[in-house]
């Protein structure tokens, strides 16, 4: 109604639309407080509420805003009094209604709870596993790599004991040839000695008897 008197023709002066709309928005206001769960919260809402100016003078009438106002504020005063004193059936309800939605949320969280609890416990149980197998399959290659470095250390062993073996035989033949070389060249020695000997006397009395036979010509 009050946005159809704003658009017509020859509508009221903006105070009065200015004063209208302040209504309506107190109503809003009054409404929305209204849905609240608790007469606290209801009466914590009607407190920010704007019902219009007071009256100054007696002869001014007050405005039906204002008397709602304090009806609604006197009324959540009275139910919050009865709530306190426990002799309000509509409190009990409400109490009994929001200790049921406690218990039904509270449920609800436990069995997320559990649920995510249950998620948690098995993607660890997957993780642990993952690494169980992993664990296991990094065991069995470095036995099967601790198993082919023995192999090859053995057979590395084995060659080494048959190279040293083979280097000792060459040595003890090396060593009996080297004697009898020795032996052998000594020998040789002797008579070459001897043969040296034979031909430097050989040339020496040939050298002799030539010069004998075959004097100087004068």
């Amino acid at each position: 109604m009050l946005r159809e008197l704003k658009l017509q023709s020859c509508k009221p002066a903006p105070e009065l639309l200015n004063e209208y709309s302040r209504k309506v928005d107190f109503l809003k206001g009054l409404l929305e407080a209204e849905k609240l769960p608790s007469s606290s919260e209801k009466a914590l809402a009607n407190q920010f509420l704007a019902p219009g100016r007071t009256p100054t003078t007696t002869k001014e009438r007050t405005p039906a805003t204002k008397t709602v106002h304090l009806q609604t504020k006197a009324r959540c005063a009275g139910r919050m009094r009865s709530e306190l004193l426990g002799t309000d059936p509509l409190a009990v309800d409400d109490a009994e209604e929001l200790n049921i939605r406690k218990r039904k949320r509270l449920a609800a969280d436990e069995k997320q709870s559990a649920v995510e609890l249950d998620a948690v416990l098995q993607r660890h149980q997957d993780v642990q596993e993952k690494l169980a197998e992993e664990m296991l399959s990094l065991a069995r290659s470095l036995k099967n790599n601790t198993l082919a470095a023995q192999n090859v250390i053995k057979q590395d062993n084995q060659t080494l004991s048959h190279s040293l073996r083979m280097a000792d035989q060459n040595f003890e033949k090396l060593k009996d040839e080297s004697d009898r070389l020795e032996q052998h060249a000594k020998k040789s020695v002797n008579w070459l000695l001897w043969i040296m000997l034979i031909v430097v006397c050989f040339i020496f009395i040939s050298m002799i008897l030539f010069i004998r036979i075959f004097p100087k010509l004068k």
